[in-house]
């Protein structure tokens, strides 16, 4: 079938933002024509993956200014546009749908279903209620503002349209946004975000799948650092604290080459605190042995390996440890050092940091300041989340907000 030529919006993505868009376009004002061009043959597929198949669609934080200081970047912008859309009024949308959220202890939430197809079922059915067309394999070439309307230009057409909302998510690759540097939007370089630390020594690797809850990471010689739940893996080290940790030093990491110390505190806690609590063992359960007895309720396994790795021999009580061995122990639990060369993106949660530069986005409407019609909304945009639901959150609300604009005007 072949495409019509005329359409009041263009929607250039099949992803979160651009199905979110679309909809509620649609909803706000029905009479809209709305075309969803989607360059793969696979529509919602990062919606599919995401939360290890089940989607973590938000995150519990109901407070537009809370909300905001997940984002690495963007954050100024997106507290902003949370004051039009934010987590609670995403719940509302899925829940009006028939789709009822839950929350999980960590704060990230899911369908009841724990299915992320509900969530495409969800879009699938309002697209076909709204009489949406969506076409795949349809790779989007140029975008030209001509008069009043956009020209669209796929491989062997040019398609139509009054209005064009992007929302094609965040490339990996600065080339892949040449077709965007051309409508004279400043595109800042992609690079990764979200990942987990690769250990190049592979010390640790004996410790593959002992996790510590409350563990702090710093990245030696800069001002990062993140606390929570810490993992070991077999190429080095994973968990929230990681992860979030690589989001907030994306672009510092990026300029090291992934090659850098990470330092981690086993217990969460000053080093002075680590101190006296050894040394109050040492002077009042001397006759305690060291390695059989783990401390800051740390796993045993590493407990032990901490305890070998400062030369403490498995019989040793307190009352022989020397003062060197001690130190060495304060200094495993403080600051244990990992040598980082590589990265390794985590589970399917591909994210970038880069693209579209919002200084020339009108944010109460997402429209551009340079191209008036054109939208954009989501990944493609040089905004980025914390893992735990924010990313789709920044989808759902730039995507929203530019909904509301265009079912205004066009």
């Amino acid at each position: 079938m072949s495409v019509s030529a005329d359409y009041d919006l263009i929607v250039i993505g099949g992803g979160a933002a651009g199905f979110f868009g679309g909809i509620n376009a649609a909803e706000l004002n029905p009479k809209l024509r709305i075309l969803i061009l989607e360059k793969s043959t696979k529509l919602l597929a990062k919606v599919k993956v995401s939360g290890g198949g089940r989607c973590n669609v938000t995150h519990h934080c109901f407070e537009p200014t809370p909300l905001s200081k997940h984002y690495p970047r963007g954050q100024k912008e997106l507290k902003k546009i949370f004051y039009q859309f934010h987590a609670a009024h995403t719940v509302s949308w899925f829940e009006q749908r028939g789709v009822i959220l839950k929350t999980e202890a960590d704060g990230r939430m899911f369908p009841q279903s724990n299915n992320s197809q509900s969530i495409i079922d969800c879009f699938l059915r309002e697209a076909e209620r709204y009489a949406i067309e969506i076409k795949t394999s349809c790779e989007v070439t140029q975008v030209v503002k001509i008069a009043n309307h956009f020209e669209v230009s796929l491989n062997n057409k040019i398609i139509k349209a009054h209005t064009v909302l992007i929302t094609t998510g965040g490339y990996n690759k600065r080339e892949n946004y040449e077709w965007l540097a051309k409508l004279n939007h400043t595109i800042i370089n992609p690079i990764p975000s979200l990942f987990t630390f690769n250990d190049s020594m592979r010390t640790f690797t004996s410790l593959m799948g002992v996790a510590v809850a409350d563990a702090e990471v710093k990245i030696a010689g800069t001002r990062f650092s993140q606390r929570g739940p810490v993992l070991i893996t077999h190429w080095g080290l994973s968990g929230p604290a990681v992860i979030k940790l690589s989001a907030w030093a994306a672009v510092e990491l990026h300029q090291l080459h992934y090659t850098f110390t990470a330092l981690v505190n086993w217990t969460g806690q000053p080093e002075l605190t680590i101190r006296e609590t050894l040394m109050q063992l040492k002077n009042q359960h001397s006759k305690k042995n060291i390695t059989g007895n783990a401390l800051f309720e740390l796993p045993k396994r590493l407990w032990e390996f901490l305890t070998h790795t400062a030369g403490i021999a498995p019989e040793k009580i307190w009352a022989e440890a020397s003062h060197k061995e001690i130190n060495k122990l304060i200094e495993l639990l403080f600051a244990c050092a990992f040598t980082i060369k590589g990265k390794t993106t985590f589970k399917e949660e591909f994210v970038t940091c880069g693209g579209v530069d919002c200084s020339a986005i009108n944010l109460d409407t997402m429209e551009s300041k340079l191209i008036p019609g054109l939208y954009f909304a989501g990944e493609v945009l040089n905004v980025d989340g914390e893992t735990g639901g924010f990313n789709f959150q920044a989808a759902w609300s730039t995507a929203w907000v530019a909904a509301k604009a265009i079912a205004q005007v066009a």
